[in-house]
């Protein structure tokens, strides 16, 4: 009997709408809550019941009555089944998951985020008896000092340079830095997380790695910064373990580190410099339309390498400052540059789908999840899977 069938809360046929004596897992509502980001407090408001019975319910010492169960199911925004199904297998143990932050202030955001790490996953998972996802090619680095496991400016900007190579890039601009993340592996996701400040966050499960993206933003050029960061800790960090990353001083370290990774992976160090051509801020403007990287990072790329010094640093970032441009520049928008969405796990899914390797309807089952958080993990839409019959039959928030 695996720890999750250990705890269970059985629930009635009227609850579950399947077969009889249908058992809730605790951990599934616990999940389910960390996901919307909710304390016990705030989802016993939503349901209608006490924090205590909602803290009773995710123990596993009181049962939910069959109304008090379809009203968590609505709040949650996840079919009765997603609570009554076990674990779902994936692809080996999980790494620890490279967030910006840590703290109670964020405490909450990276509980969700972890979950979220679960179900992409999962997901994934799921069409691996179907499919050959591409095999993972991701280069390995650690610090030649053992003294504080920290790279070295010039280490970063070697192993940015032998990524390059590897990935046989040569030494412009990169088309697209999120398929190429596919293309060497890299299951990639972009979701829309509402109120959040999350930039991306990156993982291992076993010997394949994840990425998330966030959609909150609002500049392509930005977000392509997040996934060559989010490439530096897959390539430097994989021995850097959960415990490390929750002392604020190594994951200040690691995070810097990232960051000059993906400076050095999109702005290489043989070639970037010779194209800034002068230190007024409107070059900047054509240079970002090449490389695709914003304003801000390539003066800092420039700082960095010694193309700039300090005062005509200190002079383009007051610039900034004076045209607005510290949120949003030029070439960011709907009118900017285009994003560079994900499209691995889509076009897996549709294949399967297409095939009729497996249903709609029965992938929903297979999963558990709510067909909105499969499509939100998968990028399909709903008529892309289920047909107007089952969409119709798909339960729905009041």
């Amino acid at each position: 009997m695996t720890e999750d069938e250990s705890n269970v809360v059985e629930f009635s046929r009227t609850a579950s709408r399947e077969e009889p004596r249908k058992r809730l897992l605790p951990s599934r509502l616990l999940e389910a809550r960390r996901a919307q980001r909710l304390n016990q407090t705030e989802l016993a408001r939503k349901v209608g019941v006490t924090r205590q019975s909602i803290s009773a319910y995710e123990l596993g010492i009181k049962t939910p009555e069959p109304h008090i169960m379809r009203a968590l199911s609505q709040s949650l925004e996840q079919p009765i089944g997603f609570f009554t199904r076990i674990d779902l297998p994936t692809f080996g143990p999980p790494s620890a998951n490279y967030y910006r932050k840590v703290g109670p202030d964020t405490k909450r955001r990276n509980v969700a985020c972890a979950t979220y790490a679960d179900w992409l996953a999962q997901t994934a998972y799921a069409f691996d008896p179907w499919v050959n996802y591409p095999e993972t090619d991701i280069p390995a680095f650690d610090p030649e000092s053992p003294v504080g496991h920290t790279y070295s400016d010039d280490e970063i900007e070697r192993a940015a340079e032998e990524v390059r190579k590897h990935f046989e890039l040569g030494l412009g601009p990169i088309s697209n830095v999120v398929r190429l993340l596919e293309s060497k592996g890299v299951i990639a996701c972009r979701l829309k997380i509402p109120d959040e400040r999350i930039d991306a966050f990156s993982f291992w499960r076993g010997e394949r790695p994840f990425v998330f993206l966030t959609s909150e933003k609002e500049s392509a050029a930005r977000s392509r910064f997040d996934a060559a960061h989010e490439l530096g800790h897959l390539c430097l960090h994989r021995w850097v373990g959960a415990e490390d990353i929750e002392d604020a001083k190594v994951l200040k370290i690691v995070e810097r580190e990232a960051d000059r990774f993906a400076g050095a992976f999109l702005l290489p160090r043989k070639s970037f410099p010779n194209e800034v051509y002068s230190p007024r801020l409107m070059a900047f403007v054509d240079l970002k339309c090449r490389w695709k990287v914003s304003i801000q990072a390539m003066v800092y790329r420039c700082r960095d390498l010694g193309v700039f010094d300090e005062q005509q640093t200190v002079n383009l970032y007051k610039q900034i400052s004076r045209k607005k441009w510290r949120t949003q520049e030029p070439l960011d928008g709907e009118d900017g540059l285009p994003f560079e969405d994900p499209l691995l796990l889509s076009r897996v899914a549709k294949m399967v789908l297409d095939a009729n390797l497996v249903t709609g309807e029965e992938l929903c089952q297979k999963l558990g999840f709510s067909p909105s958080w499969i499509g939100r993990l998968t990028g399909l839409k709903q008529n892309e899977y289920l047909t107007e019959n089952e969409i119709s039959l798909q339960p729905r928030l009041k």
